[in-house]
C-alpha cells in the first residue's frame, strides 16, 4: 500500500457539516468520498474525532475509544470506512500515544491521590523542576515542560499543553492500554494510524525516575505496536504506522528499525520538508538536492518516506540553523501575525507563494515527484489560504471552501456558528472554491488530479531508486528513479529564470526516447551528446525513458 499511496488529511470539525448545527461530521466526510476518489486519493487520514476539550484541535482526547458527538457515533463511523473501501480508499485514524487530556478518566484519577493504580500512568516528579521553557511544544503559552498538581503537591510532566499529560509509556499497563485502542479501531475496520508525536512518547524524560519497570530501551514500544499490528490485521491487507517523527535524517532513520523494519511503516520527511522552504526562498535547489542525497536508503523493503509541503500544524523550521530559519521566515512570514511562537509559520502554502500559478505548479509537481508517498492536507488541491485572525495553529484549519454560496457550502448554520471563520479576501470562497474548481480545467485541483494519475501510473516514484543528476543550472534539481526496467527523470526549476537544462545518460542505447509524462510529447536521447532539455521559470518535466521496444505504455 505505501509504495503507491496518495494519503489525505481531513480535519472532521471542518470539512463537511452535513446537518447544519455548524461542525463538520463523519458523515459529511462520507458524502464528500467520491470527490476524494475523482482526485486520486487512496487513503483518507482523518484527524482526532475522538471526545475531546479541544483545547488541542482534538488531540487532547478524554476517550481513546469513543466518537465526539458532535461528528456522530460509532454507526456514522463504520459507515465511512465502508463506503471509502468500497472506492478503493483506505482509512487511517489519529493514535496519540504520548499523552491525554487531564479530563481523561485516567488522569483524574491519578490526580486524586498518589496510591491509586493510575497513578504510574502518568510522570510524577517531587522535587521542584529546572528551567524547562526551550523544550515546550507551545512556548508562546507555557513556560516549561512540569506543573504543579495543587492536591497531591508533585509535578506531572506534559510536552505540550499543560491539559495534555504525558503518558508514562514505560508503564506496561499503558502499553496494554494503546494496544486495546489499536485493537478497537482496527475491528472496526481502520487500515491504520497516524502515530502522533512519536518521539516524545519515548523521550528520556518521559522514562525519568522509573525503574521498577523493564524497559530495556525506547524502541522496544514501537516493535511492540507493530507486532501488535501485524498480528491483528493479519488477512485483511498490511495495516500501516505512519509516524510523526521531527528529527534529522540519521535519528529518524532508526524509527524505522534498519533491516528489520519492525517499527514505523511510513515516517513524515520533515527534515526534506524544511529543504523544500529553504530551496524556495533561495531560488536554489541545492539544499532540497543535499537533503535527498543525505536520506538514508537502507530503512527496510516495506518503509517509505512520506513527503509533504503544509500540514495541519505549523511549518516548522526547527531542523535547520538559525540564519536558514531567518531567510525562510523574512521569506514566507515578513511580518510577526504570521508566525507561530516566532519559530514556525502558520500560513498556507498559495499566500506563501503569493498565488503564482507557476509556483504552485512547480511545487505540488515537485511534491508528486520526490520519492515516497504525496501527502495532502484538505483544502490544499483547490489553493485554499489561512486565516490569520483565527489564533495559533487553528489559522489553517478553517473550514473547506466547497462552493461560493453560504458559509462556502460547508454548513447552512448562521455564521457565527461556524468553528472557525472562513477567510477574507483573496482566499475568500468567491475566488476559491472546490465548485468552480471542478469546472475549470486549468485549475490547481486538476492539476493535482492528473499528477495523482501520473504518479499512479509510474511505480517508480514509490518503488525504485533515485539518484540527484548534476547539470549547471543552480535552480535545478534533476533526479532519475528507476524501478525493474522502468526509469523516469524528473527535472524541476525552483528559479524565475528560463532555462536550458543538458541531459546526458551515458548508458541509454541509440533509438531511446523521454518521453514526458505531463505532455506526452517526445524527443530522442542521443546516446553520446544525450538532450538539451528546456524549462520555463518555475517550469517542471517528468520524462520517461523509453526504447523503441519498450512494452510500457505512456
Amino acid at each position: 500500500m505505501v509504495q503507491n499511496a496518495i494519503v489525505y488529511c481531513v480535519d472532521v470539525e471542518t470539512y463537511l457539516d452535513s446537518d447544519g448545527d455548524g461542525t463538520g461530521d463523519l458523515h459529511g466526510v462520507t458524502q464528500r468520498i467520491d470527490y476524494l476518489a475523482e482526485i486520486g486519493v487512496n487513503c483518507l487520514w482523518l484527524m482526532p474525532f475522538y471526545p475531546s476539550p479541544r483545547e488541542d484541535n482534538g488531540y487532547d482526547i478524554s476517550d481513546l475509544y469513543g466518537v465526539d458527538a458532535r461528528y456522530g457515533d460509532h454507526g456514522d463511523f463504520v459507515e465511512l470506512v465502508r463506503i471509502a473501501h468500497d472506492r478503493g480508499i483506505r482509512v487511517i485514524v489519529d493514535l496519540i500515544i504520548n499523552h491525554t487530556s487531564d479530563k481523561h478518566p485516567w488522569f483524574r484519577k491519578a490526580r486524586a491521590s498518589k496510591d491509586n493504580r493510575y497513578r504510574d500512568f502518568y510522570v510524577w516528579r517531587a522535587d521542584t523542576p529546572p528551567d524547562t521553557s526551550d523544550q515546550t511544544m507551545f512556548p508562546d503559552v507555557e513556560d516549561g515542560i512540569w506543573t504543579h498538581d495543587e492536591k497531591t503537591g508533585e509535578w506531572y510532566l506534559h510536552h505540550f499543553l499543560s491539559s495534555q499529560p504525558d503518558l508514562n509509556t514505560a508503564n506496561p499497563a499503558v502499553r496494554d492500554q494503546i494496544a486495546k485502542t489499536m485493537g478497537f479501531w482496527l475491528q472496526l475496520g481502520v487500515d491504520g494510524f497516524r502515530v502522533d508525536a512519536v518521539p516524545f512518547a519515548l523521550n528520556q524524560n518521559t522514562l525519568q525516575g522509573i525503574d521498577e519497570h523493564d524497559f530495556d530501551e525506547p524502541h522496544s514500544y514501537l516493535r511492540s505496536l507493530r507486532g501488535f499490528l501485524e498480528r491483528r490485521s493479519s488477512g485483511n491487507g498490511a495495516a500501516i504506522l505512519l509516524g510523526e517523527v521531527n528529527l534529522p535524517h540519521e535519528e529518524q532513520a532508526t524509527f524505522f528499525g534498519g533491516e528489520q523494519g519492525d517499527q514505523l511503516t511510513m515516517q513524515f520527511d520533515f527534515f526534506t520538508n524544511q529543504r523544500i522552504f529553504l530551496s524556495l526562498a533561495r531560488n536554489s535547489a541545492e539544499p532540497l538536492a543535499e537533503a535527498l542525497r543525505n536520506r538514508p536508503k537502507d530503512v527496510g523493503m516495506e518503509a517509505q518516506y512520506a513527503n509533504f509541503l503544509r500540514n495541519h500544524d505549523e511549518l516548522a523550521l526547527d531542523l535547520l540553523e538559525e540564519d536558514e530559519r531567518a531567510e525562510i521566515l523574512e521569506a514566507f512570514a515578513p511580518e510577526e501575525e504570521m508566525r507561530f511562537a516566532g519559530e514556525g509559520i502558520r500560513r498556507r502554502l498559495p499566500p506563501m507563494l503569493d498565488g503564482d500559478p507557476r509556483k504552485l505548479r512547480m511545487i505540488y509537481s515537485l511534491l508528486f515527484a520526490l520519492p515516497g508517498t504525496p501527502v495532502l492536507f484538505y483544502g490544499q488541491e483547490i489553493g485554499m489560504g489561512e486565516n490569520l485572525e483565527v489564533p495559533g495553529r487553528e489559522a489553517v484549519r478553517t473550514p473547506m471552501q466547497w462552493s461560493d454560496e453560504k458559509n462556502a457550502g460547508f454548513s447552512t448554520c448562521k455564521p457565527s456558528q461556524l468553528p472557525r471563520q472562513i477567510p477574507d479576501g483573496p482566499y475568500a470562497p468567491d475566488h476559491v472554491n472546490a465548485a468552480a474548481a471542478r469546472r475549470d480545467h486549468e485549475s490547481l485541483l486538476h492539476h493535482i488530479t492528473r499528477l495523482a494519475k501520473r504518479y499512479r501510473e509510474s511505480p517508480e516514484l514509490g518503488w525504485g531508486d533515485y539518484e540527484i543528476i548534476d547539470q549547471p543550472h543552480e535552480s535545478v534539481l534533476v533526479h532519475r528513479t528507476a524501478w525493474e526496467d522502468r526509469s523516469v527523470v524528473l527535472m524541476h526549476n525552483l528559479g524565475p529564470e528560463p532555462v536550458i537544462v543538458p541531459l546526458a545518460l551515458e548508458s541509454e542505447e541509440p533509438g531511446t526516447y523521454l518521453v514526458d509524462l505531463l505532455s506526452e510529447h517526445s524527443c530522442q536521447l542521443d546516446g553520446e551528446r544525450g538532450a538539451e532539455i528546456p524549462l520555463d521559470g518555475y517550469g517542471y518535466r517528468w520524462l520517461r525513458i523509453k526504447s523503441e521496444n519498450d512494452p510500457h505504455l505512456v
